[in-house]
């Protein structure tokens, strides 16, 4: 096995690896976002009501982006793709939430408040999180 096939290989490990942890959590968290609509506002005058919580969750999420983009910067494939986009998205989300929360708090009242957008964007994000569970945890020929 030549070094280029070698590396091809542990890239696309390592981009099945975070596949099998991203896929089932954005499906799972998407389809029950999605089912419990009706309770998101209350969700969200809690988790607004301070800063606290815009504070921790930033600072998770950071940890979690850097985590991926620190890990993952291959662009090889479509779940590669996938992959990457996701740590940077993670990475300007916490940003956003620790440096500007407020802006923040008024962008998910807007968003909370046209409820068929954001369901159909968390079915969307439902769609790729199979998809990586798909990439992640199919069988590769060759393997037993």
């Amino acid at each position: 096995m030549s070094t280029a096939q070698l590396s091809q290989n542990a890239v696309e490990a390592r981009t099945r690896g975070f596949a099998r942890v991203l896929g089932p959590f954005f499906f799972i968290v998407s389809v029950v976002t999605a089912a419990r609509a009706p309770h998101m506002r209350e969700l969200l005058d809690e988790f607004t009501a301070g800063q606290l919580w815009s504070w921790i969750m930033g600072t998770f999420l950071l940890l979690g982006g850097i985590a991926v983009v620190a890990f993952h910067q291959y662009w090889s494939s479509v779940a590669a793709c996938i992959v990457s986009i996701v740590g940077w998205l993670l990475i300007l989300r916490s940003l956003f939430l620790l440096a500007f929360p407020e802006q923040f708090a008024t962008a998910a009242n807007h968003i909370v408040g046209s409820v068929d957008t954001w369901r159909a964007a968390y079915f969307l994000v439902a769609g790729l999180g199979l998809y990586l569970a798909y990439v992640g945890w199919r069988r590769e020929p060759g393997e037993e």
